[in-house]
Parts: C-alpha cells; sequence; structure tokens
C-alpha cells in the first residue's frame, strides 16, 4: 500500500513538474508545494530551452517596442500573451501559429484586433453567425486580422499600429473571447 501511494505521488509530483499551476500536498512529514520555475533574463533553463521553439520571437525597434510579434494559441483556449506593447505608426508583423492538434471547425483559432471604440462583447456575438467568413462579421470594427486556424497553421499579417491608445484583441471562434483576449498597447 505505502509503495502504491509513493508511486502515486511521484507520477503527481511528474505532471506537476510539467503544470507549474499544480501544487502537490501530502499528508504528514512530507507535505510538499512544488512552485513555478522561476525565468529570468538572459537565462535559459530546460524548460525555456523547449519554449523557445514555439514561444514569442520578437525584434524590436530601437525605443524597445515591438515590430514583429510571435503569438500563439493553442488547444486550452489560451494566447501566449495577453499584452502587446507597439509603437503608433510603426509596421507591425504579427504571425499567430495554432500549437494545437484540433481542426479549425472544431478548436480553430485567430487574432482580431479592434478598434478602440468597439463593445467586444456585442461584436463577439455577431461574430458566432459568421461562420461563412471563418467568424469574422461585417463591419469596420476591426484593423487587423488573421484568417482561422486548426491546429499546426500559421498565418502572418503586416499591418500599420493604430494611433496611442489601448485595444483589445480576440480569437472570434465562438465561445472563445472571453478566455483567448489581451491588450494592444499602442505608445
Amino acid at each position: 500500500m505505502i509503495k502504491n501511494v509513493a508511486g502515486t505521488i511521484n507520477r503527481v509530483k511528474n505532471v506537476a513538474k510539467l503544470n507549474p499551476k499544480i501544487t502537490v500536498f501530502a499528508n504528514g512529514p512530507q507535505n510538499e508545494t512544488l512552485s513555478p520555475p522561476m525565468y529570468t533574463c538572459g537565462s535559459q533553463s530546460e524548460n525555456s530551452a523547449k519554449k523557445s521553439q514555439n514561444s514569442t520571437t520578437e525584434k524590436k525597434s530601437e525605443d524597445g517596442l515591438k515590430t514583429e510579434i510571435v503569438l500563439n494559441s493553442n488547444d486550452t483556449m489560451k494566447f501566449d500573451q495577453n499584452m502587446l506593447l507597439v509603437q503608433a505608426g510603426k509596421t507591425i508583423t504579427l504571425t499567430l501559429n495554432h500549437t494545437g492538434k484540433f481542426g479549425k471547425r472544431g478548436m480553430g483559432h485567430n487574432f482580431v484586433l479592434l478598434k478602440s471604440d468597439v463593445d467586444v462583447s456585442e461584436f463577439a456575438q455577431r461574430a458566432i453567425s459568421a461562420m461563412k467568413t471563418d467568424y469574422i462579421p461585417e463591419g469596420d470594427e476591426i484593423i487587423a486580422y488573421t484568417k482561422l486556424l486548426g491546429g499546426g497553421d500559421s498565418d502572418t499579417i503586416t499591418f500599420e499600429a493604430p494611433k496611442k491608445g489601448i485595444y483589445t484583441f480576440i480569437c472570434t471562434f465562438p465561445g472563445h473571447w472571453q478566455l483567448m483576449k489581451g491588450k494592444f498597447i499602442v505608445k
């Protein structure tokens, strides 16, 4: 019995190492909480080396603001970044990767950058009924968008950053926008 419990605890610890959000508790003197790995600028651990294969690749302008952005999406309905910082008037090249495995009809993702005065909830509701246009509704509320992607797909767009302000980006696939959204900050 004790051997089985110890084996189970070790398996849970291994899963927790892969997912830093998991906390492991055990009864008795073996209580242990696994904390997420710490990453600092300029250092690279095994996990960050693996992550760098799919993670953010960016080129920064002289002032440190991004001009080339790589944004990853996955089968758990998440973007890997929820804030993008750019400079007004600069040409932005954005690549969206769908790092998951599911097809675009079951777990499609896109990047849609909305104008600052758009009611995001109302826009997302209209997008649900725009299946024929890959969930991009008619109107003039969009600054830029990628095509709808399935697992393993990628799309690159180029656009001019709008005037200074805070804009919202979302995935318009039905049901995704509340989890897949972020701020596009223009300085």
